[in-house]
């Protein structure tokens, strides 16, 4: 029987003259058990998926994790998923000393961002950096389980003193400056914590701006702190004055506080142990408190690092990301690999559109990580790195925050490189990793993620709770794995944690998107938020089908869409938003474009009721359109929770609109 053809578009095909690091695991397993893993990818992944205690302790020993003692049982099957199982039972390690392995004269950190030199700290100087703020740290009486925060930008010492909270068994939560006050305080007040990080001020968009008032502000709110550490970060020490700000100190005085020579020692904490406290993203109620564990963060980390990510020691990776983003957490995970990783504080189109290219350039970057927001803007401003830099060194550039359209596929390939993995990845804070992305052994096909992760049993489900392919359905996880959070804080009951996952199907987790898996190819296509989905008529399709077309790919008059539903009293309408262009006016010639294209390459059953103009689009901090909140208010809610969102005053346009009021 022949194969079956595939009518996707392929973009970049696996160079099978190199052994990737996926191919030495499945060597490594066959080897020890005696299996017959083929290097044919969705036949590893059934394994890894039907085999799961197996894989994940197999992949235990591969990646080399360090811990001081070994783990009983794998897992704890007395418990359902919706239990939480507890994963490697006994065993004991840190997370902090599993990303400090690097060899001392090797690089760990590329430091720099706008107006800034590139500066570099190797493994023995980070080692030494982690060693003093730990010894301080103690003196100021933080211990196993306390709460360690920062609000702070992407710069050395927000790893820094990471890295030291977890070595002591302390927990770190993080959010970045671009965060208003009432944001960090939704966040922070939740888990009282006792000390926090921060600077006096940030350069974004070549102005400096001044975060000392808005700390101040903060700190007033968290009255369990007992220590407020400020880095001079733009101007000097003695420029500056923080009398005003209660428990305040220079960075230098805490340093001070420190044991002359402190030994760098490391608490051995269980595998579930808490490490991170990360939120959702609080756009339509009360963040919720997620707990990350210590071994599970590790593990499924490195394993997407290293299998997927096929990285090695000599990798350097760039991930252009805030300290309120999980994806920072995952880059800072890239050390435990040995590898480098490049922190940048900044625009990234500062002081001109090519400044991370231009890093790329210089310093041989071969990971590039991503929104795809950035992507579509190089696209609309006509950055073409593959006709102005030399890229020879990046081989992969990785993509998330929203769906990767298939028009920044064709741009991707043809405007920065030709031969380069382009992983879009899926995921979420959720699970601070991913459940599909990037795969070294499979080709890349326009449009699509390329598989499903190993170890992770995602499906796509139809309402009866049915595996459904080349249609959309639910994302779903039936079975455990490590990065589950262990609890959300301030949920002893589990109540909010269960509603939010295993509240639609019994026993499953449900990720609350909205996605297509290929019969032919295995890939995935994101279609948006479940709670987002539009269901006009009985007909169920995600947002992102319309993004895909209404692009000012298509439209040079549009710069931006938000496609949401609105109840009425004979079902769901479809209501499409559209920001114009600078220059450019709402015109019904515009509108019936947009309708024609729609039906054209869709249906004539996805095109909008109703499509309207607007001033601008909600998004959050971390570069997330936020459709939700906009549909509770056409459904005559009033949001008033507004700190996640980097434009709140976007909102205020959508209450009232004539046009939409139901009859």
């Amino acid at each position: 029987m022949g194969k079956m053809k595939i009518n996707a578009t392929q973009m970049w095909t696996p160079n099978w003259k190199e052994e990737t690091n996926m191919q030495k695991f499945i060597n490594f397993v066959n080897s020890k058990h005696k299996l017959e893993l083929s290097d044919n990818y969705n036949e590893l992944w059934k394994w890894s998926t039907e085999e799961i205690e197996m894989f994940w302790e197999e992949f235990f020993h591969f990646s080399k994790m360090k811990y001081s003692k070994p783990y009983a049982k794998v897992l704890d099957k007395t418990k359902s998923m919706p239990e939480i199982p507890e994963w490697f039972i006994g065993c004991r390690l840190n997370f902090a000393e599993n990303l400090l392995q690097g060899k001392d004269n090797d690089i760990a950190l590329y430091i720099t961002g706008e107006k800034r030199s590139i500066k570099t700290v190797t493994f023995g100087e980070l080692k030494k950096n982690v060693a003093k703020i730990a010894s301080s740290l103690k003196k100021c009486g933080i211990k196993n389980g306390d709460r360690v925060v920062g609000y702070i930008p992407n710069n050395a010492l927000a790893i820094e003193a990471m890295l030291a909270t977890a070595s002591l068994g302390a927990v770190w939560s993080s959010t970045s400056p671009d965060f208003g006050v009432s944001g960090v305080l939704d966040r922070f007040q939740q888990i009282k914590p006792k000390i926090i990080f921060s600077v006096d001020s940030v350069i974004y968009n070549g102005k400096s701006h001044d975060h000392l008032q808005k700390l101040n502000a903060v700190v007033n709110g968290l009255p369990d702190l007992s220590n407020v550490i400020i880095l001079p970060y733009v101007q000097s020490e003695k420029a500056l004055d923080i009398t005003n700000i209660p428990n305040s100190m220079f960075m230098s005085k805490f340093l001070e506080l420190s044991d002359t020579n402190p030994t760098l020692e490391f608490a051995q904490v269980p595998f579930n142990h808490p490490l991170f406290i990360m939120y959702s993203s609080g756009t339509t109620g009360p963040p919720k408190c997620m707990v990350h564990s210590v071994g599970g963060t590790l593990i499924q980390h490195l394993k997407e690092h290293i299998l997927h990510g096929n990285t090695t020691k000599k990798d350097i990776m760039l991930y252009y990301t805030t300290t309120g983003w999980m994806m920072w957490n995952w880059m800072v995970s890239f050390l435990a690999t040995g590898a480098s990783v490049v922190l940048y504080d900044g625009s990234p189109f500062q002081p001109t559109p090519n400044v991370l290219w231009d890093l790329i350039q210089e310093l041989k970057i071969t990971i590039l990580g991503t929104g795809a927001r950035w992507i579509e803007a190089l696209e609309e401003k006509n950055i073409h790195p593959a006709e102005t830099h030399n890229l020879d060194s990046l081989h992969t550039i990785l993509s998330t925050g929203s769906p990767l359209k298939p028009t920044s596929y064709e741009f991707v390939y043809k405007h920065i490189k030709n031969d380069i993995l382009l992983g879009s990845i899926t995921g979420g804070t959720d699970i601070i990793s991913c459940f599909a992305g990037q795969n070294p052994m499979i080709p890349v096909y326009k449009g699509e993620i390329q598989s499903r992760n190993l170890g992770m049993a995602m499906e796509s489900w139809d309402e009866n709770g049915d595996a459904v392919y080349g249609t959309s359905g639910e994302l779903v996880c039936t079975k455990p794995f490590p990065s589950m959070p262990v609890c959300f804080w301030n949920d002893q009951e589990g109540k909010r944690y269960h509603k939010s996952y295993f509240n639609k199907f019994k026993g499953v987790w449900s990720h609350g998107d909205f996605c297509e898996i290929s019969s032919q190819t295995g890939g995935i296509v994101m279609l948006g938020r479940s709670d987002g989905t539009l269901n006009p008529n009985g007909v169920r399709f995600g947002s992102a089908e319309i993004y895909n077309i209404v692009s000012p790919t298509n439209f040079e008059e549009i710069s931006d869409a938000l496609c949401v539903g609105q109840e009425t009293k004979s079902g769901e309408r479809v209501v499409l938003f559209i920001k114009m262009s600078e220059g450019y006016s709402f015109t019904s010639e515009l509108v019936k474009k947009v309708r024609g294209l729609i039906r054209q390459q869709l249906s004539a059953r996805h095109v909008p009721e109703i499509i309207l103009q607007c001033t601008d689009i909600p998004y959050t901090a971390s570069g997330k359109k936020v459709e939700v909140a906009v549909k509770r208010i056409l459904n005559g809610e009033d949001i008033k929770q507004r700190g996640a969102f980097s434009n709140p005053e976007s909102l205020d346009q959508y209450y009232n609109i004539p046009e939409l009021k139901v009859k």
